[in-house]
């Protein structure tokens, strides 16, 4: 088990040639458990309405000028159909928190996919809903559900959420989530207003407890119309040791190589795989609502058929030296993944931390 202070060193070094040696460390291990495949999970990003005020966000509630969209539930299926016929075995449904869409309206949808498409894999990602909620999607066909918990700091919590927004909560959702079966995604900004080293440190510490399948993290981008709209972006060196210690730490996890960090930086996702990222998620929603769905500035991908991002994704990840697999449903090999193409034997558990041979204060 690594020390609080081994992993702040980290977190805070300036070395590059430690962070490099951080990278290829995570690189090894992400190899020992994946190999060199890149799953692609087709994302659809269906609502911009959000019932909720967050500090950071593009599409909060009182945004200004925000045009407002949401998908029906048969252009999300036409979606899905775009989606399998570029190879997709995933689905992620991404969107506000849109009271719009009633856990009728969403039982209906999930079902539908479900049946179209017995043997993909379909990921929520729709926010703090009821244990109900959550247990009838899952019933209904869903098998992943992701929500970020954006700091496991409390007084951090505080200072990016208004005060109807609790971490306690979003940290109940994510462990009743846990409970019911899906394969559950936790994750977290980099370089946020008010972020300390001990916050990413509490951060780590948290997805150690919580072991969950699939960690989401980026950097920090502001969004204009939010109150953190001039505060500067993440640290993309920073971003990247998080994504290398989080392989370290939690060998098994999936790891995408997030849009906000080919936002930040033109070959971000590419340096992400590089520091042990192993997932992608090309855009299947409309070209028209692309742009809308802004939850931070300058947003890539927006303009591109789907089967062009395929494609240009394809060759960034081959010319970093990895294998783009689209054709597999890329279940994660933590205990407890559901479903078809379930990897982790039974028994098996999360292996120790990895260490790495380099000599720390």
């Amino acid at each position: 088990m690594w020390s609080n202070g081994e992993i702040l060193h980290y977190i805070t070094t300036r070395d590059r040639g430690e962070e490099e040696a951080l990278f290829a460390a995570a690189r090894k291990v992400r190899e020992e458990q994946y190999g060199l495949d890149v799953y692609f999970r087709g994302l659809i990003e269906f609502t911009n309405h959000c019932k909720n005020d967050c500090f950071y966000c593009g599409i909060r509630r009182s945004g200004p000028g925000v045009e407002r969209y949401r998908l029906s539930p048969a252009r999300i299926l036409d979606c899905c159909r775009v989606g399998a016929g570029l190879g997709f075995k995933t689905f992620v449904l991404q969107g506000g928190e849109d009271p719009w869409f009633t856990d009728e309206r969403l039982l209906g949808l999930v079902r539908a996919i479900r049946a179209e498409f017995p043997d993909h894999a379909i990921t929520l990602s729709l926010g703090e809903r009821s244990r109900e909620s959550y247990r009838a999607l899952f019933q209904a066909g869903a098998n992943r559900y992701l929500l970020r918990h954006e700091t496991a700091n409390e007084a951090h919590y505080a200072a990016l959420h208004p005060p109807e927004t609790r971490l306690s909560e979003r940290k109940r959702c994510l462990y009743t989530l846990r409970e019911i079966g899906y394969q559950v995604g936790a994750g977290f900004m980099v370089g946020t207003p008010f972020q300390t080293p001990q916050c990413l440190l509490e951060d780590l510490r948290f997805l150690q407890e919580l072991e969950p399948h699939m960690v989401g993290i980026g950097p920090f981008i502001p969004a204009a119309g939010t109150p953190f709209a001039d505060q500067p972006p993440g640290d993309i060196h920073l971003t990247l040791r998080m994504v290398a210690l989080t392989r370290l730490l939690l060998p098994r996890v999936l790891l995408p190589a997030t849009t906000a960090l080919g936002t930040l930086s033109g070959d971000g996702r590419e340096r992400a795989l590089m520091a042990g990222a192993n997932v992608v998620m090309p855009n299947l929603s409309p070209r028209e609502v692309r742009e809308l769905y802004s939850l931070y500035d300058n947003k890539i991908c927006t303009g591109d058929e789907a089967a062009e991002c395929v494609r240009c994704m394809s060759l960034r990840v081959r010319a970093s030296g990895f294998v783009p697999n689209l054709g597999a449903r890329g279940d994660s090999l933590v205990p407890g993944a559901e479903g078809p193409g379930k990897a982790a034997a039974p028994g098996e558990g999360e292996r120790a931390p990895a260490r790495i041979a380099i000599p720390v204060p």
